[in-house]
């Protein structure tokens, strides 16, 4: 008998076990030097790599999309370091499990010196409460929090956790990544695919990592499949064509070149911006005949309903959301009903593009201004000073004086900035009579 991540299992469960074991499992990289993608924290000498070479690392929150290196590198991380390491996922864990961990992380600390990393997969799951039981292991260094979730953690977790964390945001794998590491698994006789007699062409290989949508788990599975279930030639060897490809990841290949895909999907977006519904709703339907998911074209549509429109007509932001998740729940082909439908209203509507105007100009400002102190009247009294408390309580409450007060809201150095300029579209035409009733002079 032996114990792996706390489960007995017995030397006949061992070898079954793993010769079930998923292709994406097997092939998960177990050092840095094997570590693909994520360049932007992880290259060598980023502050992430000397980290975890110097067994240094502090509490984090690993956030990105599925399949792009988040659960690997926290493994890389147990690999490294000479302390404990203890994985728990927030779907089946609570306050007793985090308890636990904390009472063996102090025993060990003190019996043994080690420090303990604890891995919490989808720890945006966790709730209040068991977040709070969290919160006094990190602060007090009991335990080296690894977090890791697919969830926005600013928006999806306790404020004091996050606070307390480094957060690294993990971006989806390119297409040149899931090929090598496709390759990778085909070669490798040890761990991959490479003890059969296998020939996969570079177009299945191609479409396999450019339908994968940046996750690699789902490429290694769908090149797993292709090869374990394409019946071998008489000389035995398996040939992986591209309709095995398609087939296995279940999606067709572009009926056209990388080149005229890009060109298509720009004269999409191009006819949108033009107002031209006839052109849109065609090259919408050409895309998606030629292969292209429907989900790529609904998220293009939702950009451009503020790029193009934005303010001039809000209800096409509105109507492009409630496209796309129409198409989630009802699939292919009726939910290409509501998109198209989506398509000729942001289409129809009037067009203004200030919202991405008055974006790009406070980016442009928040990046290079340094003296933006907010004003004594704006910032929170509850935990400030007598002084600070005096300031805020000339704070000018809107709704007291009708709905708007004229008072400043921008910092000192940006007074009398503009970055919105209504254009004179749509429901933008009566910004300045909606203004002036209020008594706004610009």
């Amino acid at each position: 008998m032996k114990k792996v991540d706390n489960q007995t299992i017995s030397m006949f469960e061992q070898p079954i076990k793993q010769a079930y074991v998923p292709l994406a499992e097997r092939m998960r990289p177990l050092s840095l030097r094997e570590f693909m993608g994520q360049s932007h924290i992880a290259e060598d000498g980023s502050l992430l790599r000397r980290a975890i070479m110097l067994d240094s690392l502090g509490s984090c929150i690993f956030w990105g999309p599925p399949g792009c290196g988040k659960t690997t590198l926290a493994n890389i991380i147990a690999n490294s370091t000479s302390g404990n390491f203890v994985k728990l996922n927030a779907v089946n864990s609570g306050v007793s499990d985090v308890k636990r961990v904390g009472d063996e992380a102090k025993e060990n600390a003190k019996m043994y010196g080690k420090k303990t990393y604890l891995l919490l997969d989808e720890c945006h799951r966790f709730n209040k409460t068991q977040s709070d039981s969290l919160l006094p292991l990190i602060e007090q260094g009991t335990i080296i929090f690894i977090g890791s979730t697919t969830e926005n953690p600013f928006a999806s977790m306790t404020p004091a956790i996050v606070s307390r964390c480094r957060v690294f945001e993990f971006k989806r794998l390119t297409d040149d990544i899931i090929e090598k590491a496709i390759y990778n698994a085909i070669s490798d006789k040890k761990r991959g695919l490479g003890n059969y007699d296998t020939q996969v062409s570079d177009e299945a290989v191609k479409h396999i990592a450019s339908m994968s949508g940046g996750d690699l788990r789902v490429a290694y599975n769908a090149i797993e499949l292709a090869v374990l279930t394409t019946p071998p030639q008489a000389d035995g060897k398996i040939i992986v064509t591209l309709k095995d490809a398609e087939q296995s990841i279940q999606k067709k290949a572009l009926s056209f070149d990388e080149n005229l895909y890009y060109d298509m999907l720009s004269a999409f977006c191009k006819s949108l911006r033009g107002s031209d519904s006839n052109a849109a709703v065609y090259w919408s339907q050409r895309l998606i005949a030629g292969g292209c998911d429907p989900i790529l074209i609904a998220r293009r549509l939702i950009a451009h309903a503020s790029e193009d429109v934005g303010m001039a007509d809000s209800n096409a932001l509105v109507i492009a959301v409630s496209a796309l998740t129409a198409l989630k729940n009802m699939g292919y082909p009726e939910g290409l009903i509501p998109l198209t439908h989506a398509i000729i209203y942001v289409c129809e509507a009037p067009k203004s593009n200030s919202v991405i105007e008055a974006m790009s100009l406070a980016r442009e400002d928040a990046e290079k201004v340094r003296d933006d102190t907010v004003p004594p009247h704006l910032k929170n009294s509850v935990f400030a000073d007598d002084e600070a408390k005096n300031k805020s309580a000339n704070y000018k409450y809107p709704h007291s004086y009708g709905g708007w007060v004229e008072q400043q809201y921008l910092p000192d150095s940006l007074v009398g900035k503009e970055y919105y300029k209504p254009s004179s579209n749509g429901f933008e035409a009566q910004i300045p009579e909606i203004r002036a009733k209020k008594g706004i002079k610009k």
